[in-house]
């Protein structure tokens, strides 16, 4: 199944979700505001979504004469690749993802703490990964699902907070509501996994390494990388974590059903059997 096939299956799946729950919290009412709030929300998860994320972690643009860019645009030339935008994210966890809707609107961000700490062939390593997430057009599912479930999350609340009369929640919680916010996360997190397969992190791990020319860079990279996101993790909002080349380790529990990436281990040993 195609990543745009992908897209309109989980936008249309997560519609019927946020309308349904209005219908059970409002009624017809409910149903209207939930297909009011599917709407924007379908528009706004394909146009925006790159700049929501981006603005969630406060990331701000890089030119070109930044360290980031010139490595991005090297690898984007050898990639075949229009030059994405470049931004660095104010976190000391190393960590980098790539976002946008297709090639033409694709942004790159890493971390002050990746680019403090890898090497420029280890940072080479991680920017072709990312810019390998663009060439097979990942990020465009990527960063609709980690709106929608961003919106799904907060729904969740709202359920909490609004749901069923004045008296029930002067008497303590909606019990509607609560059941609400127990299910709408993991209901969120398994459309995701659905839309989302692990293997992509193989096949990015694959084609940066055939970008740079060899998966040295990259395999140096993710053991520093891993090792450091335990010490210092990232306080990642759960509805982005499987954008990123690593899993932010502060997203555990429930949470962490967001995830959607294989051992770090596993992925050295894939890509050091490329070594033969």
């Amino acid at each position: 199944m195609s990543n745009t096939i992908k897209t309109a299956f989980l936008l249309g799946v997560m519609s019927a979700l946020v309308i349904g729950i209005g219908g059970m919290l409002g009624g017809e009412q409910g149903v209207v505001a939930g297909f009011l709030f599917a709407a924007i929300m379908n528009f706004g998860s394909y146009w925006f979504s790159d700049k929501i994320v981006l603005r969630m972690y406060g990331a701000r643009q890089v030119g070109p004469d930044d360290r980031l860019s010139r490595i991005v645009g090297g690898l984007a030339r050898r990639a075949g690749l229009p030059m994405p935008r470049c931004y660095v994210i104010p976190e000391a966890s190393p960590n980098a993802f790539a976002t946008g809707r297709n090639p033409q609107h694709a942004a790159v961000a890493a971390t002050e703490g990746i680019l403090r700490m890898l090497t420029d062939e280890e940072l080479e390593g991680v920017l072709a990964h990312e810019l390998a997430h663009v060439k097979h057009r990942d990020i465009l599912i990527s960063s609709v699902a980690a709106t929608l479930a961003a919106a799904i999350m907060m729904i969740s609340r709202f359920a909490l907070f609004f749901g069923g009369s004045r008296d029930d929640r002067e008497g303590g919680a909606n019990p509607f509501a609560l059941i609400a916010t127990i299910i709408l996360a993991p209901i969120a997190a398994a459309l995701i996994q659905m839309a989302i397969s692990r293997s992509r992190e193989y096949d990015a791990d694959a084609g940066g390494a055939d970008i740079v020319g060899t998966p040295n860079g990259l395999v140096s990279a993710l053991r520093k990388i891993d090792a450091a996101a335990k010490q210092v993790p990232l306080d990642a909002n759960p509805a982005t974590a499987h954008m990123f080349i690593i899993k932010p380790f502060s997203v555990q529990g429930l949470t962490g059903l967001f995830s959607s990436h294989p051992p770090t281990e596993q992925r050295i040993q894939a890509l050091l059997s490329r070594r033969g």
